[in-house]
Protein backbone atom coordinates (compact mmCIF):
# COMPACT_ATOMS: atom_id res chain seq x y z
CA UNK A 1 0.00 0.00 0.00
CA UNK A 2 1.33 3.43 -0.94
CA UNK A 3 1.60 5.56 2.24
CA UNK A 4 -0.76 8.45 2.84
CA UNK A 5 1.46 9.87 5.58
CA UNK A 6 5.16 9.47 6.32
CA UNK A 7 6.94 9.74 9.67
CA UNK A 8 10.45 10.84 8.71
CA UNK A 9 12.00 10.12 12.12
CA UNK A 10 10.88 7.60 14.72
CA UNK A 11 12.44 4.75 16.72
CA UNK A 12 10.68 1.41 16.44
CA UNK A 13 13.37 -0.34 18.49
CA UNK A 14 12.58 1.90 21.46
CA UNK A 15 8.86 1.08 21.34
CA UNK A 16 7.37 -1.66 23.49
CA UNK A 17 6.07 -3.65 20.51
CA UNK A 18 7.91 -2.53 17.38
CA UNK A 19 6.72 -5.26 15.00
CA UNK A 20 3.08 -4.65 15.92
CA UNK A 21 3.50 -0.92 15.27
CA UNK A 22 5.16 -1.64 11.90
CA UNK A 23 2.31 -3.95 10.87
CA UNK A 24 -0.35 -1.47 12.01
CA UNK A 25 1.41 1.38 10.21
CA UNK A 26 1.38 -0.56 6.96
CA UNK A 27 -2.31 -1.37 7.35
CA UNK A 28 -3.13 2.29 8.00
CA UNK A 29 -1.05 3.68 5.13
CA UNK A 30 1.68 5.18 7.32
CA UNK A 31 5.28 5.05 6.12
CA UNK A 32 8.10 5.16 8.67
CA UNK A 33 11.80 6.01 8.74
CA UNK A 34 12.90 3.90 11.68
CA UNK A 35 16.09 5.57 12.88
CA UNK A 36 18.59 3.48 14.80
CA UNK A 37 20.45 4.69 17.88
CA UNK A 38 22.96 1.82 18.28
CA UNK A 39 24.53 0.11 15.25
CA UNK A 40 24.42 -3.22 17.09
CA UNK A 41 20.62 -3.10 16.85
CA UNK A 42 20.67 -2.84 13.06
CA UNK A 43 21.71 -6.45 12.44
CA UNK A 44 19.18 -7.81 14.92
CA UNK A 45 16.42 -5.72 13.32
CA UNK A 46 17.27 -7.17 9.92
CA UNK A 47 16.95 -10.64 11.40
CA UNK A 48 13.26 -10.11 12.05
CA UNK A 49 10.43 -10.91 9.71
CA UNK A 50 10.96 -8.79 6.61
CA UNK A 51 9.16 -5.50 6.94
CA UNK A 52 7.27 -3.84 4.07
CA UNK A 53 9.09 -1.31 1.85
CA UNK A 54 7.27 1.63 3.46
CA UNK A 55 8.96 0.85 6.81
CA UNK A 56 12.56 1.94 6.22
CA UNK A 57 15.29 0.96 8.66
CA UNK A 58 18.24 3.29 9.17
CA UNK A 59 21.56 2.45 10.79
CA UNK A 60 22.57 5.00 13.35
CA UNK A 61 24.66 5.85 16.37
CA UNK A 62 22.97 8.49 18.49
CA UNK A 63 25.45 11.02 19.91
CA UNK A 64 23.95 10.46 23.38
CA UNK A 65 24.98 6.81 23.25
CA UNK A 66 28.50 7.85 22.28
CA UNK A 67 28.78 10.70 24.78
CA UNK A 68 27.69 8.65 27.81
CA UNK A 69 29.75 5.57 26.97
CA UNK A 70 26.99 3.17 25.94
CA UNK A 71 28.80 3.01 22.58
CA UNK A 72 32.49 3.35 21.87
CA UNK A 73 35.14 2.77 19.19
CA UNK A 74 33.84 -0.71 18.32
CA UNK A 75 30.39 0.68 17.60
CA UNK A 76 31.82 3.54 15.54
CA UNK A 77 33.72 0.94 13.51
CA UNK A 78 30.55 -1.11 13.06
CA UNK A 79 28.56 1.96 12.06
CA UNK A 80 31.05 2.87 9.35
CA UNK A 81 31.44 -0.72 8.14
CA UNK A 82 27.70 -1.19 7.64
CA UNK A 83 26.84 2.36 6.55
CA UNK A 84 29.28 2.05 3.65
CA UNK A 85 26.73 -0.20 1.94
CA UNK A 86 23.46 1.25 3.23
CA UNK A 87 21.18 3.90 1.72
CA UNK A 88 19.53 4.98 4.98
CA UNK A 89 21.62 6.49 7.78
CA UNK A 90 20.21 7.79 11.03
CA UNK A 91 20.13 8.86 13.72
CA UNK A 92 23.64 10.31 13.71
CA UNK A 93 25.16 13.69 14.51
CA UNK A 94 26.32 15.85 17.37
CA UNK A 95 25.00 17.06 20.73
CA UNK A 96 26.95 19.79 22.51
CA UNK A 97 24.50 20.20 25.39
CA UNK A 98 26.06 21.00 28.76
CA UNK A 99 25.42 17.48 30.09
CA UNK A 100 27.72 16.06 27.39
CA UNK A 101 30.53 18.59 27.92
CA UNK A 102 33.92 17.09 27.23
CA UNK A 103 32.67 14.56 24.70
CA UNK A 104 32.64 17.00 21.77
CA UNK A 105 35.95 15.82 20.23
CA UNK A 106 34.81 12.20 20.42
CA UNK A 107 31.50 13.03 18.77
CA UNK A 108 33.13 15.07 15.99
CA UNK A 109 35.67 12.32 15.32
CA UNK A 110 32.89 9.73 14.95
CA UNK A 111 30.75 11.95 12.72
CA UNK A 112 33.79 12.87 10.63
CA UNK A 113 34.67 9.18 10.19
CA UNK A 114 31.13 8.38 9.12
CA UNK A 115 31.08 11.19 6.57
CA UNK A 116 34.45 10.08 5.23
CA UNK A 117 33.09 6.55 4.84
CA UNK A 118 30.04 7.79 2.94
CA UNK A 119 32.23 9.79 0.57
CA UNK A 120 34.48 6.79 -0.02
CA UNK A 121 31.44 4.59 -0.73
CA UNK A 122 28.94 6.80 -2.57
CA UNK A 123 25.42 5.54 -3.19
CA UNK A 124 22.79 7.41 -5.17
CA UNK A 125 19.66 8.04 -3.13
CA UNK A 126 21.34 7.93 0.28
CA UNK A 127 19.50 9.65 3.16
CA UNK A 128 21.00 10.90 6.45
CA UNK A 129 18.89 11.99 9.43
CA UNK A 130 20.96 14.27 11.65
CA UNK A 131 20.72 15.18 15.32
CA UNK A 132 22.33 18.57 15.95
CA UNK A 133 21.73 20.14 19.36
CA UNK A 134 23.83 23.26 19.98
CA UNK A 135 26.01 21.92 17.19
CA UNK A 136 24.34 22.74 13.86
CA UNK A 137 27.30 24.83 12.72
CA UNK A 138 29.74 22.05 13.60
CA UNK A 139 27.58 19.46 11.83
CA UNK A 140 27.35 21.64 8.73
CA UNK A 141 31.11 22.23 8.85
CA UNK A 142 31.81 18.48 8.87
CA UNK A 143 29.32 17.82 6.05
CA UNK A 144 30.75 20.69 4.02
CA UNK A 145 34.36 19.64 4.58
CA UNK A 146 33.53 16.27 2.99
CA UNK A 147 31.68 17.80 0.05
CA UNK A 148 28.37 16.27 1.15
CA UNK A 149 26.53 19.58 0.68
CA UNK A 150 27.57 19.96 -2.96
CA UNK A 151 24.65 19.06 -5.26
CA UNK A 152 25.48 16.13 -7.53
CA UNK A 153 23.83 12.77 -8.38
CA UNK A 154 25.59 11.01 -5.49
CA UNK A 155 24.90 13.69 -2.87
CA UNK A 156 22.84 12.37 0.04
CA UNK A 157 19.58 13.93 1.14
CA UNK A 158 20.48 15.62 4.43
CA UNK A 159 17.63 15.87 6.95
CA UNK A 160 18.02 17.94 10.09
CA UNK A 161 15.61 16.39 12.54
CA UNK A 162 13.96 18.72 15.08
CA UNK A 163 16.19 21.66 14.08
CA UNK A 164 17.13 23.87 17.06
CA UNK A 165 20.13 25.84 15.85
CA UNK A 166 20.41 29.59 15.31
CA UNK A 167 18.61 31.55 12.62
CA UNK A 168 21.87 31.90 10.69
CA UNK A 169 22.43 28.14 10.86
CA UNK A 170 18.91 27.52 9.60
CA UNK A 171 19.57 29.80 6.63
CA UNK A 172 22.88 28.05 5.94
CA UNK A 173 21.27 24.60 6.03
CA UNK A 174 18.34 25.77 3.94
CA UNK A 175 20.65 27.34 1.33
CA UNK A 176 22.60 24.06 1.22
CA UNK A 177 19.42 22.24 0.17
CA UNK A 178 18.89 20.35 3.43
CA UNK A 179 15.52 19.01 4.50
CA UNK A 180 13.97 19.55 7.92
CA UNK A 181 11.70 17.12 9.76
CA UNK A 182 9.36 18.84 12.21
CA UNK A 183 7.52 17.35 15.18
CA UNK A 184 4.99 18.53 17.77
CA UNK A 185 7.59 19.18 20.43
CA UNK A 186 9.55 21.44 18.08
CA UNK A 187 6.37 23.46 17.60
CA UNK A 188 5.96 23.82 21.38
CA UNK A 189 8.63 26.56 21.38
CA UNK A 190 8.35 30.02 19.87
CA UNK A 191 11.62 29.56 17.98
CA UNK A 192 10.53 26.16 16.67
CA UNK A 193 7.29 27.62 15.35
CA UNK A 194 9.14 30.44 13.63
CA UNK A 195 11.57 27.99 12.04
CA UNK A 196 8.68 25.84 10.80
CA UNK A 197 7.16 28.94 9.25
CA UNK A 198 10.44 29.69 7.44
CA UNK A 199 11.14 26.18 6.11
CA UNK A 200 10.19 26.04 2.40
CA UNK A 201 7.44 23.57 1.57
CA UNK A 202 9.73 21.65 -0.77
CA UNK A 203 12.16 21.02 2.12
CA UNK A 204 9.63 20.10 4.80
CA UNK A 205 9.06 16.66 6.32
CA UNK A 206 6.99 15.56 9.32
CA UNK A 207 8.20 13.36 12.16
CA UNK A 208 7.17 12.18 15.62
CA UNK A 209 10.56 11.22 17.14
CA UNK A 210 8.47 8.67 19.04
CA UNK A 211 8.65 7.25 21.59
CA UNK A 212 9.51 9.93 24.13
CA UNK A 213 10.83 7.23 26.52
CA UNK A 214 12.15 3.72 25.79
CA UNK A 215 9.73 0.78 26.02
CA UNK A 216 6.72 3.06 25.76
CA UNK A 217 3.44 1.59 24.57
CA UNK A 218 2.98 3.19 21.14
CA UNK A 219 0.54 2.67 18.29
CA UNK A 220 0.70 3.62 14.64
CA UNK A 221 -2.58 5.46 15.12
CA UNK A 222 -0.96 7.67 17.77
CA UNK A 223 1.84 8.48 15.29
CA UNK A 224 -0.74 9.43 12.65
CA UNK A 225 -2.55 11.65 15.14
CA UNK A 226 0.69 13.43 16.04
CA UNK A 227 1.68 13.92 12.39
CA UNK A 228 -1.78 15.28 11.58
CA UNK A 229 -1.63 17.76 14.45
CA UNK A 230 1.82 18.85 13.30
CA UNK A 231 0.68 19.44 9.72
CA UNK A 232 -2.36 21.41 10.93
CA UNK A 233 -0.18 23.60 13.15
CA UNK A 234 2.29 24.25 10.35
CA UNK A 235 -0.58 25.10 8.01
CA UNK A 236 -1.76 27.68 10.53
CA UNK A 237 1.77 29.13 10.82
CA UNK A 238 2.09 29.32 7.04
CA UNK A 239 -1.49 30.52 6.61
CA UNK A 240 -2.41 27.78 4.16
CA UNK A 241 -4.60 24.70 3.98
CA UNK A 242 -3.50 21.62 5.95
CA UNK A 243 -4.11 19.43 2.90
CA UNK A 244 -1.52 21.48 1.03
CA UNK A 245 1.01 20.79 3.77
CA UNK A 246 0.25 17.06 3.78
CA UNK A 247 0.44 16.88 0.00
CA UNK A 248 3.78 18.73 -0.17
CA UNK A 249 5.29 16.69 2.67
CA UNK A 250 4.20 13.39 1.15
CA UNK A 251 5.69 14.44 -2.21
CA UNK A 252 8.95 15.27 -0.42
CA UNK A 253 8.94 11.89 1.35
CA UNK A 254 8.39 10.10 -1.96
CA UNK A 255 11.32 11.99 -3.47
CA UNK A 256 13.72 11.59 -0.54
CA UNK A 257 12.92 7.98 0.38
CA UNK A 258 12.09 6.71 -3.12
CA UNK A 259 8.77 5.33 -1.88
CA UNK A 260 6.92 2.85 -4.03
Amino acid sequence: MEPRLFDAHCHLDLMAHPDAVADEATALGLGLFDCGVDPRDFASAHGRTRRPPTVIKGIGLHPWWLADGRCGPAEVNLLCEVAAHEHYIGEVGLDFSARFAGSEPLQIQAFDRLCDTLVQHPLAGRVISIHAVRSARAALDVLESHGLLIPNPDSPAIIFHWFSGTSDELVRARNAGCYFSVNERMLASKRGREYARQIPLDRLLLETDAPAEPNTETSAQSLITSLTRTSMRIASLKNCDAKRIESAVLANAHSVFDLR
